[in-house]
């Protein structure tokens, strides 16, 4: 953002100082009297009205020049440490169910969960998230990007029973976790949505324990629909374990209020810092109070003044 000022606004007031001497402080001096020489000067000379003219615009020249005008542009740089984030989404048979939304019973709870979802996506800016899609078996869907429309799109293609009908959670917390190992970023997440129990795994529940056990990865886990579809227990070590936490949602609104939270929780760090760039102008009005100086006191001494 830029804007004009001046330094120091004050030497304006020099401009009344200057006029109080004028009216107060006239100059004193010898003088002669010749009767009638205005008839001899009086028609070469210029007004001296003019004389008053050059001397004022030089004066407020020079004391705009004092003041200092200048352009100062302000830049903001703000630093973002924005987060590396793997959806982990489940795909399994048991997502076709409905009722989830109610509000919309008839449809069918994973296309519900894709809505929720592109609203957190929407709302993570300076964020690169990636998608896996697991079911019998787990799939990278999308790379980590920070393109949001790219991934949108992606979702919007994943159905249900894409990779099988039955629920490989560790498979796919391990294709997530591995993803993230190799992230440079400082801070990494997997956000895992499941609506089962693992029962098509090839790697265990120990193995995935310990793998978080080792890492710098924060895992937060949603569990949607009836708690006795869940393997509560497991799911709720392996979120402590991760440093992160268990939500449980058995409808769309409570699905909303999850991923806000999560959101809320996981804001992005901001380091702003501004700094100020002065160009300074002050060069144009001396210039003025110097060519209109030189003029008065051209035509004062060359040419001479005629009686007012």
């Amino acid at each position: 953002m830029s804007q004009f000022e001046f330094e120091f606004p004050y030497a304006f007031l020099l401009i009344l100082l200057f006029w109080f001497c004028f009216k107060r402080c006239p100059a004193k001096g010898v003088a002669i009297y010749l009767p009638y020489v205005h008839l001899l000067i009086g028609k070469k000379g210029i007004k001296s009205r003019w004389l008053d003219i050059f001397k004022w615009i030089s004066i407020v020249a020079l004391v705009t020049a004092l003041a200092s005008p200048v352009k100062v542009t302000t830049f903001n740089n703000i630093k973002k440490e924005g987060r590396d984030i793997m959806l982990i989404l489940d795909s399994s048979e048991s997502m076709n169910e409905r009722g989830f939304d109610l509000d919309h019973p008839k449809r069918d709870k994973f296309s519900t969960i894709i809505d929720v979802i592109k609203e957190f996506i929407n709302k993570r800016k300076d964020d690169r998230i990636g998608l896996i899609n697991f079911s019998s078996s787990a799939f990278i869907a999308s790379p980590l990007t920070f393109d949001r429309e790219y991934l949108k799109n992606i979702l919007s293609k994943q159905k249900v029973g894409i990779v099988g009908r039955r629920t490989a959670i560790y498979d796919a917390l391990l294709q997530g976790l591995y993803i993230l190992e190799n992230s440079k970023s400082k801070s990494k997440i997997a956000l895992l949505l499941t609506d089962g129990v693992d029962n098509m795994s090839q790697i265990g529940y120990k193995e995935i324990e310990d793998l978080l056990k080792k890492s710098d990865i924060k895992l937060y886990i949603v569990g949607i629909g009836n708690r006795e579809d869940l393997d509560t227990p497991k799911l709720k070590e392996l979120a402590k374990v991760g440093r992160g936490k268990l939500f449980l949602a058995k409808n769309k609104k409570a699905l909303d209020s999850v991923y806000k939270d999560i959101d809320n929780t996981e804001t992005t760090k901001i380091d702003g810092k501004s700094y100020r760039v002065f160009i300074y102008y002050y060069y144009y009005p001396l210039i003025f109070a110097v060519v209109f100086m030189l003029l008065f006191v051209y035509f004062k001494s060359v040419k001479g003044v005629a009686k007012r």
